[in-house]
């Protein structure tokens, strides 16, 4: 029996019990949350066709919180489309998703779902190149300003100590005063990643972020996610095995949109199934 099977066997999913939360018209915050019976994700019976291509297939799919998970899975496998949808990017054509027991995702638009909690770092770095790795890291920061406002504007003690945390969690403390543009790609892989984290997301999607990188980069890389787990959950979507087995704990495979292994990454390295249809290509 699967892990999906076991959790709904188990009355894990107290679907009944959710309390729907819309909160059109009014800030969303990552306060609203409710992870109190342990799962932060809940993505259920996931549909979603384009011109009668289905990219997400009935997917189920369900993350703890804290929890570090890596999605893998060949190309048109549903990866991006899952996250499409956590994000708010793409509607489904069924299923429901949840982020923990009270936020209805399928409720809420982009900017809803990111101040709810849900943060999403794209394979390519986003950074404003011409400003300073700190401006960066300044311009992220969550609150409702302007960037014109929040540049001008002076640091309280509190939000600089914030700023110098991240700094200091990815590792470019020493490059605080550069100007972002002139960073190397890893460097601003992490420095994107402190922005999402200066939003305080309790969900963090992050996708391929070692494409390009060189080993040391990688390796620094790998740390950085372990880091942030535990605190957080991170989802982290990549192709690079021995990345993924260095930081995997629970490994998921999409394949034709829905899920079809789960487990540690030797056993998902060691099911037949997902050896004919990704690791055997």
């Amino acid at each position: 029996m699967n892990q999906a099977s076991v959790r709904a066997t188990t009355g894990r999913l107290q679907q009944p019990y959710r309390r729907l939360l819309r909160r059109r018209g009014s800030a969303l915050r990552a306060d609203d949350l409710d992870a109190s019976h342990g799962t932060i994700l809940y993505l259920e019976d996931i549909t979603v066709s384009f011109d009668g291509f289905k990219a997400l297939n009935a997917l189920t799919l369900y993350v703890d919180a804290g929890e570090l998970r890596c999605i893998i899975g060949p190309n048109g496998a549903g990866k991006t489309t899952m996250m499409d949808v956590i994000t708010g990017k793409t509607r489904p054509d069924h299923g429901s998703a949840w982020f923990g027991q009270t936020i209805d995702l399928l409720a809420l638009d982009e900017p809803e779902i990111a101040q709810s909690g849900i943060g999403r770092k794209f394979q390519r770095p986003t950074v404003f190149e011409n400003h300073s790795v700190f401006e960066n890291l300044e311009l992220a920061m969550a609150g409702d300003r302007s960037p014109w406002k929040l540049l001008a504007a002076k640091l309280s003690g509190e939000q600089r100590d914030s700023i110098e945390q991240t700094l200091q969690l990815v590792g470019l403390k020493d490059r605080s005063g550069a100007r972002a543009g002139s960073l190397s790609h890893g460097q601003k892989q992490w420095l994107e990643i402190g922005m999402l984290l200066m939003q305080r997301p309790r969900l963090l999607l992050v996708d391929e972020p070692v494409a390009g990188m060189t080993p040391q980069e990688t390796e620094r890389t790998a740390e950085l996610l372990l880091s942030l787990a535990g605190e957080r959950s991170v989802i982290v979507v990549e192709h690079d095995m021995d990345f993924v087995r260095s930081i995997a704990r629970t490994v998921t495979v999409l394949h034709e949109g829905s899920v079809l292994a789960e487990g540690t990454i030797d056993q998902v390295q060691n099911d037949p199934r997902v050896v004919e249809v990704y690791l055997g290509e």
